[in-house]
């Protein structure tokens, strides 16, 4: 029997475990009676419009106040989703035509949607050991058309960020700071999403606090502020009883917007979730930083490289192994051995499985689709300078080497110390078969 333990379950041997692992979305894991007497308040005052009703609670300004006062950014917003946030951010930023945002090569869909929206022109930038934006690469394809950089705290966490932002500065190009995935991070003391200009964040089901969807816009400029409050609602701003197109408002401000708005109902939850962040995280980040601990002298396993470990969320363990065929049938074998979940939640996928976080995935990027016929905004005459911008696989060495070589696992805030035990016993037992 013991003899049969030691035999891959993907081999016919025992699995290490049976049970499915928690789901992967961490603030779910928190909803309670908070969560749920704040939605009845906003239900049982029938206002879930937040700017104006017969009574209004007031969740999302609170909600903003509080985000305010614990990461010291004197402007939130809060918006209705993620996505939208990056096209106000970037719309207040006055990108459009004949613009260049660089971005780099993981990334999510998201954020080329926003600037392709706008009619300019994506350029991908390569990443480092870090999983996020390379500076050297930046440096080198900054040029006359360069606006914005559009920087991503991917998988949890920050890289080099401090160095992305010199770098900008000294080309006098803005920092769109998509802290998305590292919402209630830090780097060197400082909260992630208030580095940048602008930094912009999503509490979709997956991120570390949700509501579902929704949307938060951060910035300490009170002129850029203004100019996302007033795109976020139609291009105008509100008077004191919440009423739209405010004639007395600077008409600098009057602008074309959209609708995205965040209701009350959405800020009911995520003002409850919003005060377990630091809980959530501190689960997380636990449970990471132990299996990390007990798996970093496996030969074979490079980890990827953390600036600041301390201001780490903790959501995610990215593991690179030698060569492709290796690392798929290392994801294969821990998943026999019990690292799965149930239903949508997958905790352990190899990065060829990981979909619109590959730039060369984004198949309407990499052919240059348009919802227009005329191939908008490619065609446009200001972006001509793009003509020859190639976004497939093999335009960045090392996203497509880190790709082929890499895995992660999605850390749940809901993990026993037993799950913790189960993944570090698995992934152990897979490395002494495989590696």
């Amino acid at each position: 029997m013991e003899k049969h333990k030691n035999v891959l379950a993907i081999d016919g041997g025992i699995p290490v475990r049976i049970k499915p692992l928690p789901e992967e979305s961490p603030g779910i894991h928190y909803y309670d009676s908070e969560e749920r007497e704040a939605v009845l308040d906003v239900l049982t005052n029938r206002s879930p419009f937040r700017f104006y009703g017969p009574h209004v609670t007031n969740k999302c300004q609170v909600l903003e106040e509080e985000i305010c006062s614990k990461y010291n950014i004197k402007h939130s917003l809060c918006v209705n989703s993620g996505t939208a946030a990056i096209y106000i951010a970037l719309a207040a930023l006055e990108i459009g035509p004949g613009d260049e945002v660089l971005l780099p090569g993981y990334l999510w869909t998201s954020c080329i949607n926003a600037i392709i929206t706008l009619g300019a022109i994506p350029r991908l930038v390569d990443i480092d050991d870090t999983f996020t934006m390379c500076p050297e690469d930046l440096e080198k394809k900054i040029n006359k058309h360069s606006k914005v950089v559009l920087y991503i705290n991917m998988s949890g966490t920050t890289g080099r960020i401090d160095e992305i932002k010199k770098i900008s500065k000294q080309h006098e190009i803005k920092v769109l700071e998509d802290n998305c995935q590292a919402f209630g991070g830090k780097f060197k003391g400082v909260p992630t999403g208030t580095i940048g200009d602008i930094g912009i964040v999503s509490f979709q089901l997956n991120k570390v606090i949700t509501s579902g969807e929704g949307g938060l816009i951060m910035c300490n400029d009170e002129h850029l502020f203004r100019r996302c409050f007033g795109i976020h609602d139609l291009g105008y701003a509100r008077d004191k009883l919440g009423i739209l197109m405010d004639t007395s408002c600077d008409e600098k401000y009057h602008m074309w917007g959209t609708g995205s708005r965040m209701s009350e109902l959405q800020g009911a939850v995520l003002l409850a979730q919003f005060r377990k962040v630091d809980k959530i995280i501190s689960k997380m980040h636990r449970a990471k930083y132990t299996i990390r601990e007990n798996i970093n002298n496996i030969d074979g396993i490079l980890l990827r490289t953390i600036i600041d470990p301390d201001g780490d969320t903790g959501s995610f363990l990215i593991i690179t192994l030698p060569g492709r065929q290796i690392c798929q049938k290392f994801v294969e074998a821990l998943r026999a051995e019990g690292i799965r979940s149930k239903g949508y939640a997958n905790p352990c996928v190899s990065f060829l499985e990981w979909g619109l976080h590959l730039y060369y995935n984004n198949k309407s990027l990499v052919n240059k689709k348009s919802l227009h016929p005329g191939g908008w905004p490619w065609t446009l005459s200001e972006n001509y300078f793009s003509t020859d911008y190639n976004y497939r696989k093999g335009e960045l060495p090392v996203c497509d080497e880190l790709f082929d070589q890499s895995c992660l696992l999605k850390i749940s805030s809901a993990l026993t110390e037993k799950d913790v035990e189960n993944i570090i016993s698995a992934i152990r037992k897979v490395s002494a078969h495989l590696l």
